[in-house]
């Protein structure tokens, strides 16, 4: 019965961009003076089992592209090659032309063969010197998925065949591997001749029977492909010690036997070490250079499908739905006879179905929750790419990177990250002499941190550089009829004209930024998300971009509010309090509004009922009502409303993807008695009311 691997690629494909993670955040972590070697030994696994799953599900290119960086990498750890800072940038460069590589499988495109060929071409070099043969582009080629491709690292094939000294470790039959059925799979290849090595043979009373102490000299005679060679050895590559080598170039011996270099093959084949070791030597004919087509445009970025979860989550899901089975069969019993005397029973049962339901719903939700080190994992690199390429030194800070928020979030938050971050290293972030000159140590520092506040998530990147120039800000919109002259802006306000679209304080563009496009772009995918983005400045000490978003984008506690004959939703997170209003609390001022005084605080009151045009016969005056003071992103005000109806959960539905964007609302959600409720945008009530 043969198995359907496509089952299996999208586990292959999300573990495989997880190993590159990992080899990434490797290199970068890697210290030149002085190179632990389990950091290397990680970076060489996650490549390893790249290798292995791409070879198992027939991506031929990319196992055959990542076999050469682990020959780099085995060298590595081996002590065999210093690790310097060329072979770590070659090796990241390799990185990202493996990334490319799976993206383009997954998503059913063809590989960039040219850009897989140089990638190649460079690890070769740094493996090898500048000893690469460059005679025929063919033999740096890279085969699209689905075609065969050799061995890489060589250059012709045996016609005569090939001999292969074949070392077990001792552990070799604990993996399932049965060195027979090797022998077997070799036989159908070609005329098969096997010596066999017994000097690793302990004595009769000290023999494990499930240890293989046997080592073997196999020659194969046959116009052989070194690839079908290496598939049948390539599930023991990491259990053995192999070396193979064509027939018709080793140097003959007396008997007819072709030497093994000792280098070749490790002595002590009855003894397993801690991290195996394997070296192949091959040669192979070369492959021709596939076609070249131009590469489709890539398509957007797919949310991954999947996700992975801690084990202590599932076993709390499963307590809960447990619980929730025990108080269903009870009211069930309860309502087999229900008598009235049986009507505390059935209330107690309602209760405890209430409190389980919240909770099964709490942990259902806890599962979606990502770390955010699932973002800020990829900045490492784009800090260290950037900062060689502007020339400037950059040290880059993350702070809360176990804060969990809701997987939804994780996956939309990224690109507006990379924007600001990217900004603060091309405008911020100044020259090193500048920095001096100014100063201040010649490292910057960019500082990412996510942190919990109320029912929000907020993230935060900071710089030391220079900071927002309120006038150049102001000048510049101006200039770009953004605003009038005559305008008076508050610090906020100035601040936040970078939002504009079309607004841009660079001098001349840059590939980094500075186009003109892009925080206008930043702010609207936030607020698509439920949330917002303040900017807080001081010239010459640096900037701080925050960024408030929901936990979660499913699930919120809300106060539900009543304004005539409609209800509302406000966040339980953005309430301080209510109260009641005496005629002593309230000012007013011509032209601006209504403000009331609260601990020594004037704050402005929202009448919700003239906000949303809502006719009202309850409370018309200030004294009729209650105010509900809330808090967004810093800005306190006092909703008007008629009452307050009680807390729940809701569960949020978009309103932009049903209907359009409506001002003051991020949302809606149906309420139990199949209602509609609009649910409130604090921060953007607050500014619809300033308007």
């Amino acid at each position: 019965m043969s198995i359907d691997m496509a089952q299996f690629h999208q586990v292959f494909f999300e573990e495989s961009f997880e190993g590159l993670d990992i080899m990434e955040t490797g290199l970068l972590n890697l210290d030149m003076g002085d190179v632990d070697a389990e950091d290397i030994n990680t970076i060489f696994r996650a490549a390893h089992s790249i290798k292995g799953g791409s070879g198992t599900f027939g991506f031929t290119a990319v196992s055959d592209f990542t076999h050469v960086m682990e020959t780099l990498l085995d060298e590595m750890r081996d002590g065999r090659r210093q690790v310097t800072q060329p072979a770590v940038d070659v090796l990241l460069g390799s990185v990202d032309c493996l990334r490319e590589m799976l993206t383009a499988i997954q998503d059913e495109q063809e590989i960039d063969v040219p850009s897989v060929t140089e990638y190649k071409k460079a690890l070769e070099i740094e493996l090898n010197g500048n000893q690469v043969n460059e005679a025929s582009p063919e033999n740096n080629s890279v085969a699209p998925p689905g075609e065969p491709v050799l061995e890489l690292g060589s250059e012709k094939e045996s016609e005569g065949g090939w001999r292969i000294a074949f070392s077990p470790h001792t552990n070799l039959l604990k993996t399932g591997n049965d060195p027979v059925r090797m022998f077997r799979e070799l036989a159908s290849l070609g005329e098969l001749a096997v010596t066999v090595d017994f000097q690793g043979v302990p004595d009769f009373y000290d023999l494990d029977p499930e240890e293989c102490h046997l080592s073997w000299n196999l020659d194969i005679a046959g116009d052989i492909p070194i690839s079908e060679i290496n598939d049948i050895f390539d599930w023991v590559e990491d259990d053995c010690d192999l070396a193979i080598q064509p027939l018709d170039e080793r140097s003959q011996n007396d008997n007819g036997i072709a030497p093994i270099e000792e280098s070749s093959v490790k002595e002590n084949a009855n003894q397993q070490s801690s991290e195996p070791k394997t070296k192949t030597e091959v040669v192979n004919k070369p492959v021709k250079p596939a076609a070249s087509k131009k590469q489709p445009a890539k398509p957007a970025a797919k949310g991954s499908s999947s996700i992975r979860v801690d084990t202590s989550k599932i076993d709390t899901l499963i307590n809960m739905v447990g619980e929730l089975v025990i108080t269903q069969s009870m009211l069930g019993l309860v309502g087999e006879n229900f008598e009235l005397n049986k009507l505390d029973q059935l209330k107690n049962g309602l209760s405890q179905l209430e409190r389980h339901t919240r909770e099964l719903q709490e942990s259902v939700m806890n599962i979606r929750m990502l770390p955010i080190s699932f973002v800020f994992s990829r900045f490492p690199r784009l800090v260290h790419d950037l900062s060689t390429k502007l020339d400037k030194k950059i040290e880059l800070v993350m702070v809360g990177e176990h804060t969990e928020v809701d997987k939804t979030v994780v996956e939309l938050l990224s690109d507006p990250l990379v924007h600001l971050v990217r900004n603060s290293l091309d405008h911020g972030i100044e020259m090193p002499a500048d920095r001096v000159a100014a100063g201040k140590p010649e490292t910057g520092t960019i500082t990412l941190e996510a942190y919990h506040r109320g029912g929000n998530i907020v993230i935060e990147v900071r710089d030391d550089g220079k900071g927002l120039n309120k006038d150049m800000l102001r000048a510049k919109a101006i200039e770009k009829g953004l605003i009038d002259e005559d305008s008076i802006l508050t610090d906020k306000q100035t601040y936040e004209l970078i939002f504009m679209a079309g607004f841009s304080t660079a001098e001349k563009l840059t590939d980094v930024s500075g186009r003109g496009v892009g925080m206008d772009v930043v702010r609207r995918n936030i607020q698509s998300l439920g949330g917002n983005i303040e900017i807080i400045s001081e010239l010459g000490k640096g900037s701080t971009i925050a960024i408030h978003l929901p936990l979660t984008l499913a699930i919120m506690d809300g106060q539900s509010i009543a304004v005539g004959d409609e209800r509302f939703i406000v966040p339980l997170g953005a309430i301080i309090e209510s109260i009641n209003v005496n005629e002593t609390m309230v000012n007013r001022v011509a032209g601006k509004g209504e403000t009331f005084r609260l601990r020594n605080e004037y704050l402005p009151i929202v009448r919700m009922h003239e906000i949303f045009d809502v006719k009202t016969v309850q409370a018309t005056k200030l004294t009729e009502g209650l105010v509900v003071v809330v808090d967004g992103q810093g800005m306190r005000c006092g909703l008007f409303i008629d009452d307050l109806l009680g807390q729940q959960q809701v569960v949020i539905k978009s309103l932009e993807a049903n209907y359009r964007k409506v001002e003051g609302v991020s949302g809606a959600t149906i309420l139990g008695d199949g209602s509609v409720a609009l649910i409130l945008d604090i921060p953007g009530l607050v500014r619809l009311s300033n308007q």
